[in-house]
């Protein structure tokens, strides 16, 4: 399948690398499938393109590489809606964003992603344990790892 980006032209893919969120991203519910991308051999940082617009795409990475102790408490069901039978199964991302010369991470709105059917939803934490922008990496003293997203 043929995805047109505006970031990186048109990319091939294939259909069973679509992640399907039914309910959305928290600002963009109309938008629902998505790709992941990456950029760069380091594997740090990925954009989740959505399939449907091509100027939207959110750059996401693992959150454990900025903060080992995170967890996600998820409640049953929300393993429901995306047919999580294992917690095993769930990949967990965080969108990032650049705040001035910061790379920041939304810890309080994490993706999680059934890696077995490749549906996935967007939680909002309820306890304020963790920020919407927490600080994951100063530009200027990593410019080789995060030159794809800046």
């Amino acid at each position: 399948m043929k995805v047109k980006t505006t970031r990186f032209g048109e990319i091939e893919t294939e259909f069973d690398r679509v992640i399907r969120f039914p309910r959305g991203i928290l600002g963009f519910p109309e938008y629902r499938e998505y790709v992941l991308l990456q950029t760069n051999e380091e594997g740090t940082f990925f954009w989740l393109q959505s399939t449907e617009n091509p100027a939207l795409a959110f750059v996401v990475s693992d959150p454990m590489l900025f903060v080992p102790e995170y967890q996600v408490p998820l409640k049953m069901e929300e393993f429901a809606d995306i047919a999580l039978a294992r917690l095993e199964d769930a990949q967990i991302f965080i969108i990032v964003n650049k705040v001035e010369q910061v790379l920041t991470g939304n810890l309080q709105g994490p993706l999680v992603i059934n890696a077995k059917n490749r549906q996935g939803l967007q939680l909002v934490l309820s306890e304020k344990k963790y920020s919407t922008r927490h600080s994951l990496v100063r530009l200027e003293q990593h410019p080789k790892q995060v030159s794809k997203i800046a």
